[in-house]
C-alpha cells in the first residue's frame, strides 16, 4: 500500500495528506476547487517549515514529503491508482453519500474506502457502495501530523481484514489506532461534544464568563485548552453540526445544541476560522481577547 488518495483540501484533508507523505508514501490530495489545493499546499509547506525550525525534520525530508505530494481536481483520476482512499470533506452527510457512489464505480474492489468524519455513521455512509465490507472510518485528530490518536470505525460490515490492514497502517503512520463501533458520535466526541456544549450552557445560563469557564477546565482539570476555546479552534459550525447528528442518532435531549450555539453559528461568529466565536481572533489567532458580545 503505497498510493493514499485523500479527498479534500481542507485543515483535515490537508493534514492527513502531510502525515502519509511525510512517512513515504505517494499522496493523491483532490479537491474541486484549485484555490482550495493551492491553499492546502501551502498549510503543509508552511508546518514542514515550522517543523524544520524546530529541527525535528531537515530540509531535505521536507522537500521530499512535498514531492510526495500530487494534486487533481477531478477525482476519478486521483483515485485511480489508490490502494486507500480517505474521504476528509465537509461534515455533510449528502455529499459524503454522493463522494462514495462515485468512488464505487472508479475504484477496484480492493481499494479501502475511508472516511474522516467526527460523527456521521459509517454504516450509512457505506450503504453507497456495492461492496460496503471495504468501508471503514479513519478519525484523525487535529491538527493531523501532531496529534497521535487515530478512532478506527468500523461500520455494520466492516471486514475484520480491512480493520487490520487499516490499524496497521495506522501505526506505521506513528499513530495510536484505537477501534470503536459504530455509534452516533463514536467515542471521542460522544464524550467530548456534551462537554463543550455543556460549557456554552454554563455561559449561556451567566453562571460564569468566557474567561472564567476556560480557566477552571484548565488550572482545575489539567485541560490544555478550556472547552469555548476549543470549540473555537474546531469551529461551531462542526461542533452543531456533531451534536446535531448526536441528539437525531440517540433521540436523547441531553445532545441538543444549546441556543447559544445555534445563534452564534447562524450568526457566522464559528471560531478562529471566520474570526470570533467566544474569542475575537481579529489582532492575533491565540484565544487572547474576549469576544466583545462576551466581554463585560
Amino acid at each position: 500500500m503505497k498510493n493514499i488518495a485523500v479527498i479534500g483540501a481542507g485543515t483535515m484533508g490537508n493534514g492527513i495528506a502531510h502525515t502519509f507523505a511525510q512517512n513515504g508514501y505517494k499522496v493523491q490530495l483532490i479537491d474541486i476547487s484549485e484555490e482550495s489545493l493551492k491553499k492546502g499546499m501551502d498549510t503543509i509547506s508552511k508546518n514542514l517549515d515550522r517543523m524544520v525550525s524546530k529541527e525535528k525534520i531537515s530540509e531535505d525530508q521536507k522537500k521530499e514529503t512535498l514531492e510526495n505530494i500530487t494534486t487533481y481536481t477531478d477525482i476519478s483520476e486521483g483515485v485511480e491508482y489508490a490502494s486507500l482512499v480517505v474521504e476528509a470533506a465537509t461534515e455533510n452527510t449528502e455529499l459524503k453519500l454522493k463522494i462514495f457512489r462515485h468512488l464505487d464505480q472508479h475504484t477496484s474492489d480492493d481499494t479501502i474506502l475511508a472516511t474522516n468524519t467526527s460523527s456521521i455513521s459509517i454504516t450509512q455512509i457505506a450503504s453507497a457502495v456495492s461492496n460496503p465490507e471495504r468501508v471503514i472510518g479513519m478519525h484523525f485528530m487535529n491538527p493531523v501530523p501532531v496529534m497521535k490518536l487515530v478512532e478506527i470505525i468500523r461500520g455494520y460490515n466492516t471486514s475484520d481484514e480491512v480493520t487490520k490492514t487499516v490499524m496497521e497502517l495506522s501505526e506505521k503512520l506513528n499513530k495510536a489506532p484505537v477501534e470503536v463501533n459504530d455509534y452516533p458520535g463514536f467515542v471521542a466526541n460522544r464524550i467530548l461534544m456534551p462537554m463543550i456544549n455543556e460549557a456554552i450552557e454554563t455561559l449561556y445560563n451567566g453562571v460564569a464568563g468566557v474567561y472564567e469557564i476556560d480557566t477552571v477546565m484548565k488550572l482545575g482539570m489539567a485541560h490544555p485548552m478550556g472547552p469555548l476555546q476549543l470549540a473555537d479552534f474546531i469551529g461551531l459550525d462542526v461542533c452543531h453540526s456533531i451534536l446535531e447528528v448526536m441528539y437525531y442518532g440517540f433521540k436523547n435531549p441531553k445532545y441538543a445544541p444549546c441556543p447559544l450555539l445555534t445563534n452564534m453559528v447562524r450568526a457566522g461568529k464559528i471560531g478562529v476560522k471566520s474570526g470570533e466565536g467566544f474569542y475575537d481572533y481579529s489582532e492575533s489567532r491565540k484565544a487572547e481577547k474576549v469576544s466583545s458580545q462576551f466581554s463585560s
